[in-house]
């Protein structure tokens, strides 16, 4: 039996330090409503939070961003019976700090509004789905009318906003072609330098 120390080891070590690099963990934070931010919708665009979250896939390691004006607005997260009748008692968690990042931990849906009164009745309120545990990737339906298939475009000022994958959750175990080419070469210089080959 040879030692740990012996080429052959650290030929083996280095080829399964390759293969754990091979592991994707990505997430995403998520600004909510892009460039509307958190606030009451406007008239041009009523249902910005439905089209929001109808554009996204939300997975587990994934982020929220809400950001307001702390002296004007709040976040509440709360139940779909709270939601659908903006009850803003008694709610699960409540963020008031303007910058208010809310890290999604397991699947399900996501319920979150205003906590400001009133600003609820006028669609200031978030609805998200995490597939997983035998739940549709679909996004949720919301109300009796049917979405467009996009949402209104904005003019970009400030360049492209970089946007999350639209891909399904099996997707995610794909080998990054990149990745893959740049841990071979990695692993036939360990060969080289070991001289196996």
């Amino acid at each position: 039996m040879g030692s740990f120390r012996s080429t052959k080891y650290q030929f083996l070590y280095a080829f399964m330090f390759l293969l754990m690099i091979q592991t994707k963990v990505f997430s995403y934070q998520y600004k909510v409503g892009d460039l509307d931010a958190w606030g009451l919708p406007t008239p041009a665009n009523p249902k910005v939070y439905t089209y929001w979250s109808k554009n996204h896939i939300f997975k587990i390691g994934d982020s929220l961003l809400f950001l307001y004006p702390p002296s004007q607005d709040s976040v509440i997260q709360v139940t779909e019976q709270s939601y659908n009748s903006c009850n803003l008692k008694d709610p699960i968690l409540y963020m008031n700090n303007g910058n208010s990042l809310f890290n999604i931990t397991k699947t399900g849906d996501y319920y979150f509004t205003s906590g400001s009164d009133g600003q609820c009745e006028k669609s200031q309120k978030l609805r998200i789905s995490v597939p997983g545990n035998g739940s549709s990737a679909s996004s949720p339906s919301y109300g009796t009318g049917s979405l467009p298939a996009t949402a209104p475009s904005y003019p970009t000022v400030f360049g492209s906003i970089p946007m999350a994958p639209l891909s399904s959750p099996s997707s995610s175990s794909l080998i990054n072609p990149a990745i893959f080419l740049s841990s071979s070469i990695g692993f036939l210089i360990c060969a080289v330098v070991s001289g196996f080959i």
